[in-house]
């Protein structure tokens, strides 16, 4: 029987939503996966539908989920439904919602300086999701975030404190894994706009951490 996989986009078009669920929907196909692209997070709600699914990929900046939403998607991944995603379509979403933003592991808080030049660190050399890969470069929104210490941290970003002073040396986790309940959470922070992802080490890793979450 094939795997199911969901992907959710919309809210804020700056992220470029479905322009990225265009780019990670080919590989997902490519490896078994039945996929299923929907516009609008009522698709939570389908009780039935959520049980049967193998991964959520979630690319929807800000907005508001309802009580209803929230309960379904949460149910659903505590259960041991996979939840994987990157940037503010995973990490910046439904603000007034700290049910949501435990099940992630962070919440964006700024990114100083906007567009800038940075590098991404690789943590655990070890760990499937990023073996193999080196330390890269990006020129992007660097995220400063709200971050749970229970994540397993596979790669972090320093920030130089050149925006704000005050956070000079900052080592901020990047990409992260974790568990809620049974589900298995990937997120990577890198990611502002489809053509990120045309850097390969970007667009690896958040393939790579699709299939571990999925279960």
């Amino acid at each position: 029987m094939m795997r199911k996989v969901l992907m959710v986009w919309g809210g804020w078009e700056g992220h470029e939503p479905r322009q990225c669920v265009d780019i990670f929907a080919p590989f997902l196909k490519e490896q078994g996966y039945e996929v299923r692209i929907e516009n609008t997070l009522d698709v939570y709600t389908e009780e039935e539908y959520m049980k049967t699914v193998s991964l959520i990929v979630p690319v929807w900046t800000g907005g508001q989920l309802s009580n209803e939403q929230e309960k379904g998607l949460l149910e659903a991944v505590s259960s041991g439904v996979g939840i994987a995603g990157w940037h503010g379509g995973m990490g910046d979403s439904f603000r007034d919602r700290t049910k949501y933003q435990f099940m992630v592991g962070g919440q964006w808080v700024a990114h100083p300086g906007g567009i800038i030049p940075y590098t991404v660190n690789i943590l655990d050399h070890d760990d499937p999701v990023v073996a193999g890969l080196s330390d890269f470069e990006m020129n992007s929104e660097q995220y400063y975030m709200h971050v749970d210490p229970g994540n397993k941290v596979l790669a972090t970003t320093t920030l130089s404190g050149e925006h704000c002073s005050w956070i000079e040396g900052c080592v901020m986790p990047a990409v992260w894994k974790r568990r809620y309940g049974e589900g298995r959470v990937f997120y990577s922070s890198v990611g502002h706009v489809a053509a990120d992802f045309e850097v390969d080490e970007a667009r690896i890793i958040v393939q790579r951490g699709m299939l571990w979450a999925s279960r």
